[in-house]
């Protein structure tokens, strides 16, 4: 679908943008892997959440949606074998904690999902999950999709070091812990979000947390999860579409309303901050309210550490086309493996601006245009990637217009994004 954005000469008001997906993703997992009945208030509309809710329809679980409330009742005995192929659509967090559930469930388990997600790289879940006892196989020596899990109703607990930061592969492992013999311990060597840990020790499961150098060490102890009152809160890599918006748009004045605020998933704001933007946090009783205001951005060095998901990348990209000065995005290698080369679609989209750009092995660097007044009028194919489109719908909209061809995929993660656009015009 090829949609056009206009430049509007204001934009103001709030916006609470959708449940965050990783919690979202987790809140239907943990539900079905319960006995008996938990709430899920927040919950994502998307279609990578919605993937990961049919898996697990598939697997035993009963989901009832009650007005805003998503009730899911796991089975007494536990999740089961299905027959079919299990279809995780545009989502990798679908099929890598998918993987780790299913592996210890008995049979052999199919899972798939669209090209984007075929091309994606599962040996970082294949080797720890192979450790534990179950099989996954695919494609290559990169394992892509689809995948063959053997599950094992005995796998064991492992120590694992996590060789690449992955919130996904951290989960993948936790979960397929729980069923195991032992313990199971993964250190990672830069802190990711906490999701999947804070939810277990909410759904009772015993897990213990220790800082470690730069890491963090996570321990966690075999057990069934039990039924929860979930509420979800709003997705902060959300949140930062509109915040750029605001500060590289001439005249705008935006607020993000409960904004979830754990240090590794707000790194883009300290990053927007160090540039110079006049980006307010004001405390509420859910999240933070973010207040993004035009500013005068300076260019800066953003190290992947800062932002463990690297998922706010292409949108600090444009930030970083508006700014004054040369931005340096340090040790982006990991954007190459995201549902589009992420790598190459974040210089892509600077360079329609009218940056000049170029790279360095794993490091980009895009020399500002010192506003957005300067960008160039662009059409681009978004590559089915849901945040190069709502990237580019942030350039369009702050500069002189776009025309995006493939918008229809920000319903992955975000189907009202455009609305809640046009409310701010």
């Amino acid at each position: 679908m090829m949609r056009r954005v206009e430049h509007h000469a204001s934009l103001s008001g709030s916006v609470r943008v959708p449940g965050d997906k990783s919690a979202s993703h987790r809140a239907v997992m943990l539900s079905a892997l319960a006995s008996g009945e938990s709430t899920i208030e927040g919950l994502s509309p998307g279609l990578d959440v919605a993937a990961t809710s049919m898996i697990m329809e598939q697997l035993g679980a009963c989901r009832r949606d009650i007005g805003d409330v998503v009730v899911v009742e796991g089975p007494p005995p536990g999740l089961h074998h299905s027959d079919r192929p299990l279809w995780c659509g545009n989502s990798g967090t679908t099929m890598r904690l998918v993987s780790g559930i299913v592996s210890c469930l008995e049979g052999s388990h199919r899972l798939e999902g669209d090209t984007s997600l075929s091309k994606r790289p599962m040996d970082r879940v294949a080797v720890p999950l192979g450790l534990m006892g179950s099989s996954v196989t695919g494609e290559g020596p990169r394992v892509t999709p689809p995948l063959t899990i053997v599950g094992n109703t005995s796998l064991r607990g492992i120590d694992y070091h996590v060789p690449t930061a992955s919130a996904q592969v951290k989960s993948a492992i936790l979960l397929a812990g729980l069923f195991a013999e032992g313990p199971t311990t993964v250190h990672e060597g830069v802190r990711t979000r906490t999701t999947t840990e804070d939810m277990l020790r909410l759904a009772g499961v015993a897990v213990s947390s220790q800082s470690v150098d730069d890491g963090r060490r996570v321990t966690l102890t075999p057990g069934r999860p039990l039924a929860h009152a979930w509420r979800v809160p709003t997705d902060p890599s959300q949140a930062a579409f509109f915040c750029v918006l605001g500060l590289i748009h001439p005249h705008a004045d935006i607020e993000v309303v409960d904004v979830e605020n754990s240090p590794e998933r707000t790194g883009f704001v300290g990053v927007l901050q160090r540039m110079g933007a006049d980006l307010v946090e004001r405390p509420g009783a859910s999240g933070v309210t973010l207040r993004a205001r035009s500013s005068a951005l300076q260019a800066t060095e953003i190290h992947a550490a800062e932002i463990p998901s690297v998922d706010e990348v292409p949108v600090l990209s444009v930030a970083a086309a508006a700014a004054s000065g040369v931005s340096a995005f340090r040790d982006m290698g990991e954007l190459r493996l995201k549902e589009s080369d992420r790598f190459e679609g974040s210089m892509a989209l600077a360079r329609l601006l009218g940056c000049r750009v170029w790279s360095e092995g794993d490091d980009f660097f895009i020399e500002g245009l010192v506003t957005a007044d300067a960008f160039s009028s662009f059409a681009i194919n978004a590559g089915l990637d849901h945040r190069i489109v709502m990237s580019s719908a942030v350039a369009g909209g702050a500069g002189h217009g776009c025309d995006i061809d493939g918008s229809d995929t920000v319903s992955s993660s975000y189907p009202g994004f455009f609305d809640d656009v046009a409310r701010l015009r």
